[in-house]
């Protein structure tokens, strides 16, 4: 069969690796994919946004299964899209997929099932946004509605920064949405949890810890992800049955009841204080960098679970992980999340070798004239798999260092947390 994967990012450089070691694609095709891709499917340059020619493009290479990995697409209705012209597609449809593409729908759900989360306000001017302030401590979280890219959360320490930030919001800073969702501030250890689902049941699909800061000790503006590890060992059993029981469960119910039930991934943001889970976040796909940490411990063929899950057939699907632990770290362009030059050569790269378990997965990159440039602000992600953190991101750090790109920086202490703390051997 031929499959089409959506999307151009680290997470799809993963997707298509497994898809390539899956006895069952007869090609793969990537929409538009990136330099890693080319390697190992074929590339189609598009714009994704652009439904009618991406149809026209899956029918013309008799796709036969399609994978969206990024959310935009899945929350502007693609699989709705896909499904009414026959296509065959795995991912959650357009109602489902406001979890991720508003927060203020994602807020809604929570009062209405009684999820767990922190107390918060939709507002749409500044005298709801001063009410809000008075009735809560600072720091207060203030996130823009829409889709943002993962820019679009600040932490405010005053007075001052929440009214700043929501006033870019109700600007059109973010130009999905100018509605801002203030929120109390949790404090404690953040993880995420994954499930994969058809419309009758789901299954766990790995737990992993992020790094979202740009600076080292979680320092400065957020980014779309500097580096994640999974497992994550906060995630325990008896914290792993409140998560499915308070915050996955009703979930589900809630779009049964609506008759649009939920399929495919979900990535459920979460803040653990005192050992209860409160949901940060709901994402409508498999993370990014997280699904870099995650597939490389996936033991089954990803490509049976998706199509299975297409099938509602996920109920008789072997899902099982190597209890080896995996982390990745992001080199990024100089100056990202903001201001970065694009097109800056990868010189060596094709001169490192890797070990087994060890994998260079691209993300904003682009194969022109056999050569490898950087196209976006996170550029590579390396990653790789062990017994024990601090040597996997000790073996990370020096591949980075033999790479030698003048052009990229990157974390050094991704997992400092786990690293660090005596009570886990990790």
């Amino acid at each position: 069969m031929n499959i089409g994967l959506i999307g151009s990012g680290g997470r799809e450089h993963a997707i298509c690796l497994k898809l390539y070691k899956s006895k069952l694609p007869k090609k793969i095709f990537c929409f538009p994919g990136n330099a890693g891709t080319s390697k190992i499917a074929k590339n189609i340059e598009i714009n994704i946004l652009d439904f009618k020619n991406l149809l026209r493009l899956l029918k013309q290479n008799n796709i036969d299964f399609v994978i969206i990995g990024p959310e935009e697409p899945l929350v502007k209705g693609l699989v709705d899209y896909l499904k009414k012209n026959k296509i065959t597609v795995f991912g959650p449809n357009k109602f489902a997929s406001k979890l991720e593409g508003s927060k203020a729908f994602m807020k809604k759900v929570c009062k209405e099932n009684k999820i767990p989360t922190a107390a918060f306000k939709i507002c749409r001017n500044k005298l709801q946004v001063l009410n809000f302030i008075k009735k809560n401590k600072l720091p207060i979280v203030v996130k823009a509605d829409g889709l943002a890219a993962g820019k679009g959360v600040s932490i405010c320490a005053t007075k001052k920064e929440v009214i700043n930030s929501t006033k870019d919001i109700f600007n059109g800073k973010f130009k999905s949405s100018k509605k801002a969702v203030l929120e109390e501030f949790l404090d404690g250890q953040e993880a995420s949890y994954f499930v994969v689902a058809d419309k009758n049941t789901f299954k766990f699909f790995g737990t992993a810890q992020d790094h979202k800061r740009v600076g080292e000790n979680d320092k400065g503006p957020n980014t779309g992800g500097m580096g994640a590890y999974s497992p994550a060992p906060i995630v325990d059993n008896k914290i792993e049955k409140k998560i499915i029981n308070r915050i996955v469960k009703p979930t589900f119910l809630y779009f049964k009841r609506r008759k649009k039930p939920y399929t495919g991934f979900l990535y459920i943001g979460l803040m653990i204080k005192n050992g209860e889970p409160f949901l940060i976040e709901f994402n409508i796909r498999m993370g990014d960098p997280e699904c870099q940490v995650i597939l490389p411990r996936l033991k089954e063929d990803l490509l049976k679970i998706l199509i299975n899950c297409s099938k509602n057939n996920l109920k008789n699907t072997k899902i099982t992980w190597s209890k080896e632990r995996s982390m990745t770290v992001v080199l990024c362009a100089k100056g990202y999340p903001g201001n970065y030059r694009k097109l800056q050569e990868i010189k060596n790269i094709n001169n490192l070798k890797l070990k087994k378990n060890e994998f260079i997965f691209h993300a904003g990159t682009k194969l022109i004239n056999n050569k490898i440039f950087s196209n976006g602000g996170r550029v590579l992600n390396f990653s790789s798999m062990g017994s024990n953190f601090l040597e996997i991101r000790n073996r990370i750090n020096k591949l980075i260092k033999k790479l030698n790109w003048k052009s990229g920086f990157y974390r050094k202490d991704i997992g400092w947390k786990v690293i660090g703390n005596a009570n886990h051997k990790w």
